[in-house]
């Protein structure tokens, strides 16, 4: 798998934003990707050093529409933690 494929978005949400300050970075990733392809991933893209990563399995939530009822998508996330002095700038000037 290639690094482009491994990560596919950064996750926005405001616990996101408050683990951003303790130098930890949520992405969703792919379903097969590995602990050790995340950290090369993210090392590649941004060029950081990775200490850590914790991953989690997101089930998907009831949805209904009209009649009908269903999951919405299922997903992975990972949770990136780089070692001291390493940044990622996600949303710089925001």
């Amino acid at each position: 798998m290639q690094a482009h494929d491994v990560i596919i978005r950064p996750v926005v949400s405001e616990k996101s934003y408050e683990l951003m300050e303790q130098n930890r970075y949520t992405f969703e990733v792919d379903k097969r990707a590995k602990k050790e392809q995340i950290a090369q991933a993210i090392e590649e893209i941004f060029g950081v050093r990775v200490e850590k990563v914790n991953t989690m399995n997101v089930s998907g939530k009831p949805r209904r529409l009209r009649y009908n009822k269903g999951l919405s998508r299922s997903w992975k996330k990972a949770i990136v933690t780089l070692k001291p002095g390493d940044t990622i700038d996600l949303f710089a000037g925001r």
